[in-house]
């Protein structure tokens, strides 16, 4: 969505900044976010041609992060299951140079990975300088997954956690803590950090769960666990409520998307991505005089070996 492309930019732009997470702020997913969107401000045959332009131009400015080589990009994806995290990185990001895009999912915890920090199977997996990463879940499930089952948190064998009753609120305060001193050091270093939780509703779970099912080509995305941890659905957005208040920042900022119409969510998504692309102000590396001097005279010398390859056939 460039400047010129779209009179309703702007209004685009405010609406985005309505689904920004304010950092320490109360809310309630249910009442306070959407998961559904109204189809007043833009109709979806309006928001897939301007997805389409936003992708195209969303791989230009990837070309010139490659080619300045300062930062590098993280979008953390979080979401209940059937959400559509794959689809977003599938639509949104297909017009992207695969060479430079590294997508991680993460699994169950093995238990070497237990047997480090929680932060490091993740730290070995954050995009180098001009690259883009995409964590499908990430980090964040320290404080969702274990704080819905807190029993997980003793598979870590941590000093200070003997017994479940130990995981308390001090203990998910001293997280967000060190998730929020992580990604600091991140973007001090030149990582942009972009962090969207997809927003689906229960009832629009319930449907795609059921899509999954009754059609076989996709029975093998349905987990029966997926069903499982469905039964605790109001704890989870709890830790989510908590968990998006308190790691919510300016310089690391949550997202909540409306999840139930998969095109908006891809065009808020996308939009997102382009829009604080856009302000990093990425240009091209320019070549010195010098350089430039070298480069015509390659040039010439090239041309000279044309017209003497002609003249001898």
């Amino acid at each position: 969505m460039t400047k010129s492309a779209n009179p309703k930019r702007k209004e685009f732009e405010k609406y985005l900044d309505t689904l920004r997470v304010r950092e320490g702020k109360k809310f309630s997913l249910e009442r306070d976010f959407e998961s559904d969107y109204d189809h007043k401000m833009i109709t979806k045959e309006e928001g897939q041609k301007i997805l389409e332009e936003g992708i195209n131009n969303l791989a230009i400015l990837q070309d010139k992060l490659y080619a300045h080589d300062q930062y590098s990009v993280l979008i953390v994806l979080q979401a209940m299951d059937a959400a559509g995290k794959d689809g977003i990185i599938k639509h949104v990001l297909t017009g992207l140079n695969p060479s430079g895009v590294k997508v991680a999912s993460f699994k169950v915890p093995s238990k070497t990975e237990l047997d480090h920090d929680y932060f490091w199977r993740h730290a070995k997996e954050l995009p180098a300088r001009g690259e883009i990463g995409i964590f499908n879940r990430s980090h964040y499930e320290n404080v969702l997954v274990t704080r819905v089952h807190p029993e997980y948190v003793l598979n870590e064998n941590l000093p200070s956690v003997n017994s479940v009753k130990d995981v308390n609120k001090k203990f998910w305060q001293d997280r967000y803590r060190q998730i929020n001193r992580w990604e600091k050091n991140l973007v001090e270093n030149g990582t942009i950090i972009l962090k969207i939780f997809l927003h689906v509703s229960k009832e629009e779970q319930k449907k795609r769960f059921l899509e999954r099912i009754n059609n076989e080509e996709k029975n093998w995305k349905f987990s029966v666990a997926d069903a499982m941890e469905r039964k605790h659905w109001n704890e989870y957005m709890q830790a989510y409520e908590e968990m998006l208040s308190a790691t919510s920042t300016d310089y690391a900022p949550w997202y909540v998307l409306p999840a139930d119409d998969k095109w908006f969510t891809r065009l808020c998504m996308g939009a997102i991505v382009y829009f604080e692309f856009e302000k990093l102000g990425l240009e091209y590396p320019q070549v010195s005089d010098e350089q430039k001097k070298k480069l015509q005279q390659v040039k010439e010398e090239l041309l000279a070996e044309s017209g003497k390859k002609k003249k001898t056939s």
